[in-house]
């Protein structure tokens, strides 16, 4: 179980060096990249174990954050972390229709990565820094939650194509596991033309309801 193999991480003494981990930017895993340029026609993103957005191809970046820079993932300085997104951009926290349940989700994993890799200072600072600027992401901490989550569904409003379904599942890498990529698929979509309206002009935005 998740929270079993938690306490184990928290337990676990010395550090070794497959656990430590360094505090500097992360590099996209090569089978990653890789991966990313076979699922052209769906939107995928490579994440790191931070969840911070190492590389995604046009139609990930148009869904999950199509206000950032397309770049932005190649630049450390201004890559895209989801916590942050998710808790601290107006914007990208519009996208979720079940934000509270998406929430709660990233959360848990962070709290299980942080136990993977107590020595990792960016990690630890950028929980720091929710806690203190967003009290529902201090609540969720608070909660002491643990939960990894590998596949699942996102009900979102997207300015491009109104209220979607969105379907994802996440795969290790194997040459680096704490890099993930996930690939989504947009349901009631046969033919690819909902997916496709993704890189069109923005629509008026759509507020939460």
């Amino acid at each position: 179980m998740t929270e079993t193999e938690h306490l184990l991480d928290l337990a676990r003494t010395p550090r070794t060096p497959a656990v430590s981990a360094a505090t500097g930017p992360e590099t996209v895993s090569p089978n990653a990249r890789t991966l990313l340029s076979l699922v052209a026609e769906r939107p995928a993103v490579v994440l790191g174990r931070r969840n911070d957005v190492l590389a995604w191809n046009k139609l990930g970046h148009a869904l999950i954050a199509p206000h950032l820079r397309a770049d932005a993932p190649d630049h450390p300085d201004i890559r895209p972390s989801l916590p942050r997104l998710l808790f601290l951009d107006p914007q990208a926290r519009a996208l979720y229709r079940d934000w509270d349940q998406e929430a709660a989700d990233y959360v848990a994993y962070l709290r299980l990565i942080s136990g993977k890799y107590p020595d990792d200072e960016t990690l630890t600072r950028m929980i720091g820094e929710l806690c203190v600027r967003d009290d529902a992401f201090a609540a969720l901490w608070a909660s002491g939650r643990v939960g990894e989550c590998v596949a699942g569904t996102k009900r979102m409003i997207h300015p491009r194509t109104g209220e979607i379904t969105v379907d994802f599942q996440l795969w290790a890498q194997a040459d680096r596991p704490d890099q993930r990529v996930e690939i989504y698929e947009l349901r009631d979509d046969p033919d690819g033309t909902l997916t496709r309206a993704l890189l069109d002009t923005p629509a008026a935005h759509v507020g939460r309801q």
